[in-house]
């Protein structure tokens, strides 16, 4: 009797642990990872002015650079993600990177990944101080090829 008492108490454990495990925030995994699979839009993102925010927004003479400027600057609010990375406007990618899920777009959505709309830019180009406001279009957002 004290051995099943011990033993449905041990899975109660291992089930409650599981469910914290799986609860857990989405975490940023960089641009590097996505460019593993997204090469072609990586060297695109790579030459804008998002790839450069953190060290434009240090360089600045015009503002004077603080921890507040990361909030938009950088891709995981501090300097540890540096730049304005896929995952700024893609959302997290922990649980979406994988192979099997990005190559169904509904069940890549379903595990975290955003498709940006003007929406998603205005969380910082708001139009505010220095933050012009930016048109959400195809043409600015289509990740080419760069030319050469």
């Amino acid at each position: 009797m004290k051995r099943a008492f011990l033993v449905v108490v041990a899975v109660a454990a291992i089930l409650g642990l599981s469910a914290l495990v799986t609860d857990a925030a989405p975490t940023y995994i960089g641009a590097e990872k996505c460019k593993m699979c997204h090469k072609v839009q990586y060297d695109s993102w790579a030459q804008t002015k998002h790839a450069k925010a953190t060290e434009s927004a240090k360089a600045s003479k015009e503002w004077k650079f603080e921890a507040a400027c990361l909030t938009c600057h950088a891709t995981n609010k501090d300097e540890a993600m540096a730049g304005v990375q896929c995952e700024a406007c893609h959302g997290a990618g922990s649980d979406y990177k994988t192979l099997s899920v990005m190559k169904d777009v509904a069940k890549a959505k379903a595990a975290g990944l955003v498709i940006p709309t003007q929406a998603t830019c205005d969380g910082c180009h708001d139009g505010k101080e220095h933050h012009k406001k930016q048109a959400f279009t195809r043409e600015v957002h289509a990740h080419k090829a760069p030319a050469k």
